[in-house]
């Protein structure tokens, strides 16, 4: 399982042009699941994301996690996380969950973030998605399993 984590100012996702999940303050976070995630795999990723301390202090230091600033999370299925460029330049994704259970631990990380997190946005899995976002810093963390 993969998780890229942007530390943003405000991120939101859209649909044929129609937003459906926004934040201000918080992480955007594209989540890829390999063909042999758990949900062991996505328990280990979660706690590690809300417990990163990414955010300023008064001090300017990176001190505070998520739930100290109030922060909301943006989570987006990619698939293309798991994109295998090695050979030629088509890359293969033999190592992307099935689309099924990928779609049933995209789910199960959207329920287990929810509750813990107030602020949970979603992407539509499968959907052509368009994400914008401000990245603050830019501050971007893989964490993978």
């Amino acid at each position: 399982m993969k998780f890229v984590i942007q530390r943003v100012e405000e991120a939101s996702v859209s649909v044929d042009n129609k937003i459906i999940g926004a934040i201000k303050q918080g992480f955007c976070v594209l989540i890829g699941a390999g063909k042999n995630d758990t949900t062991e795999n996505a328990d280990a990723l979660i706690k590690k994301m809300i417990g990163l301390r990414i955010f300023s202090d008064e001090n300017g230091k990176t001190n505070l996690s998520l739930k100290d600033v109030g922060g909301g999370l943006l989570l987006v299925s990619q698939f293309t996380l798991y994109a295998n460029c090695k050979k030629g330049n088509r890359p293969s994704f033999t190592e992307a969950g099935a689309p099924a259970m990928a779609e049933a631990l995209y789910e199960y990380i959207i329920a287990e973030c929810r509750r813990q997190i107030p602020i949970v946005e979603t992407g539509s899995f499968g959907a052509k998605m368009k994400v914008a976002l401000v990245n603050d810093g830019p501050f971007t963390i893989l964490l993978e399993n």
